[in-house]
């Protein structure tokens, strides 16, 4: 079973980063896959930017109708992400959360 895309953004001309519900998280670059009329759009870095996750299908895609299959995304080799997402560590949420008074 393929994962779905929980999570998905526009991260460069041709890029998406990427969260699976499988927690896998990558970075791909998808300008191999933008082949045929309806992705001629994409090609423009500045409409590849209004991509949307679809949360039924759980794929994403963009207001003309294109869309990537999860599975296509998955099976993409990552590229080097030079500007992850940073999550807080444990330690960091829990040194900020509101302690519990006893």
């Amino acid at each position: 079973m393929i994962p779905r895309i929980e999570h998905a953004e526009a991260c460069g001309s041709h890029s998406l980063r990427l969260e699976f519900s499988d927690g896998t998280r990558k970075r791909v670059n998808v300008l191999p896959l933008l082949k045929g009329p309806i992705f001629q759009p994409l090609l423009d870095p500045r409409y590849f930017r209004t991509i949307l996750l679809d949360p039924v299908a759980g794929t994403v895609v963009w207001p003309n109708g294109a869309d990537l299959a999860p599975e296509a995304l998955y099976a993409l080799c990552a590229e080097r992400d030079t500007h992850p997402r940073k999550r807080p560590s444990r330690k960091a949420l829990e040194r900020y959360s509101p302690r519990r008074r006893q």
